[in-house]
């Protein structure tokens, strides 16, 4: 599959660069960086930290975390109060970056975190979310979407919590 420069239109070739083989540009004169979106999501713990919200999001079965895209000029850690501020009104009192997982079939780099909210008093932004409801960790784990990045963070998550 050839990739082409998106300033010129000339084919891309691959060439050494003290960081490793990137696409280059021979007539630009440029290395062509590949690209991709950032985003967060989080695992949602009520103010006891014994129970996490999830949501449904999209018409889909299964429950998901709270997920959005880092807007330009914002870090990840003011995208989580954001999303969740937007999609469910509520206030992130706490947050600790956990890991991340690139994400191929969106070309996203995608940082999870766990947070605490102020309240369970959520309220749906019903363009953006279909369904939430609190579980117990052990709900959780069967809610869950099965097979996806979002059980692949919970559950490692509630791994690490189980044997704090």
């Amino acid at each position: 599959m050839s990739h082409y420069c998106d300033t010129c239109g000339t084919e891309l070739v691959e060439k050494d660069h003290e960081e490793g083989v990137f696409p280059y540009c021979s007539a630009c004169q440029v290395y062509k960086y590949p690209h991709f979106s950032v985003a967060m999501s989080t695992i949602l713990l009520n103010p006891e930290q014994d129970r996490l919200l999830l949501i449904k999001q999209g018409g889909k079965e299964g429950y998901i975390l709270t997920a959005g895209y880092v807007s330009l000029g914002e870090s990840v850690e003011e995208t989580v109060v954001r999303e969740v501020q937007e999609e469910l009104g509520l206030s992130v009192t706490e947050s600790r970056f956990l890991r991340s997982r690139y994400y191929e079939p969106s070309k996203t780099l995608m940082m999870n975190f766990v947070s605490v909210v102020a309240s369970e008093d959520y309220v749906l932004k019903v363009d953006e979310v279909d369904q939430a409801d609190w579980f117990s960790f052990c709900e959780a784990k069967k809610a869950i979407r099965s097979n996806s990045l979002a059980e692949q963070f919970l559950l490692s998550y509630l791994k690490e919590a189980s044997k704090a």
